[in-house]
């Protein structure tokens, strides 16, 4: 997917979050969107996902030449966030398949084999509620990398996750996110290193 942002702009109330960006994500690339707690990293997330609309200018999004409209950006993506809550009255299994039947997963591979990816094979049938931080971040993860979504984002994607959480991060995204365009939002290295492109959204107040 290609997101072309026009002196792009968003404010909340009288304080501008960002302006004046003119930024080109291509296809297939990583990019990391950088700097400190409050800076509108996951703002401008939230507006390359078309879930919010920008103050001033444009952003347009492309699929093979196409122009795609702000309320079908979410067909072509899929995303990690902390403030995206998980179903946790269904089991992880449950979850995951419900979650297939919005959005397709990558093929040839299955439910139960992602959930033996993600280490939580034994945990296949409790309740996420019962789940620990890092447990329900493993599941939100995969529920991302694992969608058949030509653009990825990722907003502090190993928030709650241990030594071993992060190893797993980075397997996935090496593993199963060759061709996919990834916009990382955080202020940890550790997640955005394999980034090429950074942008860092307090040059843009």
């Amino acid at each position: 997917m290609l997101i072309e942002l026009s002196d792009a702009g968003k404010k909340f109330n009288r304080e501008w979050i960002f302006r004046a960006i003119n930024y080109r994500f291509e296809p297939g690339k990583k990019y990391a969107l950088t700097g400190p707690n409050g800076s509108g990293k996951s703002t401008l997330l939230q507006v390359i996902a078309g879930s919010m609309n920008i103050s001033e200018e444009n952003i347009n999004w492309k699929m093979q030449q196409q122009h795609i409209e702000a309320d079908h950006v979410f067909k072509y993506l899929s995303i990690v966030a902390p403030y995206l809550e998980l179903i946790e009255e269904m089991t992880a299994i449950e979850f995951l398949y419900f979650h297939r039947a919005f959005k397709p997963l990558l093929k040839n591979i299955s439910v139960e084999k992602i959930l033996q990816i993600i280490g939580l094979e034994k945990a296949t049938h409790k309740q996420i509620r019962y789940f620990s931080s890092g447990m329900k971040q493993r599941i939100k993860l995969a529920q991302a990398i694992f969608s058949d979504c030509p653009l990825l984002l990722l907003d502090e994607p190993c928030t709650n996750l241990d030594e071993h959480g992060y190893a797993l991060y980075h397997h996935l995204i090496d593993t199963y996110t060759k061709d996919k365009t990834i916009i990382v939002s955080s202020n940890d290295v550790n997640e955005y290193g394999f980034c090429a492109e950074k942008i860092h959204v307090p040059d843009y107040k």
